[in-house]
């Protein structure tokens, strides 16, 4: 079955592509198969300067998920290009680099760094950091900030694909999906993690440093469902869908109220190899339950009357 997925301005082999943050630069997983066989890699966070992140502990598992702050900790954009993108094989899997920065300008200043680079296949903006000059709230939960981070981006990317992250911690998905798609993005892609907690009743103390943190895993995925369903109606751009994939039926969910392509996250920590796995299973179920082709089965759900 032809598996090759082509939108907004990416071509992939395949539709399976890893969550930032979840698959470090890509070479760490190089043992457990082969890279090239993925439709796309998405590296974790890169912002202008090294960061550490946050204190730890920063990760705490949760019934049927994972919540971390990590704080996107990384060594900053120029490590990235000159150390660790040459060793990937960006000539047979799409590379994206996922962007994060605390203003617009400074979107923008990351997006020209990269713009130049050959190995970049296309740049995905998570637009749920804080901006910082804007009292700390998320660029994800004001629609305004969203256009203008992606206009901002888009100014400065070149020739590269523009995805925008969207944030599950809002009212209206459906709105910031059309205020990214009104900034100039060229797909979406969401959810990011939904906004959780743990404590310990013993110790009295939160599970996490940062108190607040990110919830992933498969307990998400019926609100990323929902939401991803939500945007593919909302706008005409194409959509990436993430949030608690474990299986390829999973995967195939997604694709059925929409999305284009799929990015696996959390279940990268659960067995490494599940990502490699998951375009065999994938191609395999869709064999199984019918469907023609990709393509055909995109989409295809059939709503109530």
């Amino acid at each position: 079955m032809d598996m090759n997925v082509t939108f907004g301005g990416l071509s992939l082999k395949n539709p399976v592509m890893t969550a930032s943050g979840t698959f470090g630069f890509g070479l760490e997983f190089a043992p457990y198969g082969d890279l090239r066989k993925l439709g796309g890699i998405v590296v974790k966070g890169l912002s202008l300067k090294p960061r550490e992140g946050n204190p730890m502990p920063r990760i705490a598992e949760t019934p049927c998920g994972m919540l971390n702050a990590i704080g996107i900790q990384n060594p900053g954009v120029e490590h990235f290009v000159t150390k660790a993108l040459p060793s990937l094989p960006w000539r047979d899997v799409a590379i994206v680099a996922n962007l994060y920065a605390c203003d617009a300008r400074e979107f923008g200043e990351l997006a020209g760094v990269l713009s130049g680079e050959e190995g970049v296949a296309a740049l995905e903006v998570n637009v749920s950091c804080p901006n910082v000059k804007e009292g700390g709230i998320a660029f994800g939960q004001d629609p305004a900030q969203i256009a203008r981070v992606t206009e901002s981006v888009k100014k400065r990317a070149g020739n590269k694909p523009v995805m925008v992250k969207l944030s599950p911690n809002v009212t209206d998905i459906a709105v910031c999906a059309r205020a990214a798609a009104d900034g100039g993005a060229d797909s979406l892609s969401l959810i990011n993690t939904l906004s959780g907690m743990a404590v310990d009743i013993r110790r009295r103390r939160p599970r996490i440093a940062n108190v607040i943190a990110g919830l992933s895993g498969p307990a998400i995925k019926p609100v990323a469902l929902r939401c991803v369903h939500q945007a593919v109606r909302a706008v005409d751009i194409p959509v990436v869908g993430i949030g608690g994939i474990s299986c390829a039926e999973d995967a195939l969910e997604f694709i059925l109220v929409g999305a284009h392509a799929v990015q696996v996250g959390t279940a990268n920590f659960l067995r490494p190899d599940f990502s490699f796995r998951l375009v065999d299973e994938i191609e395999a179920l869709l064999g199984e339950i019918g469907a023609k082709s990709l393509e055909e089965f995109r989409g295809s759900l059939e709503l109530p009357l």
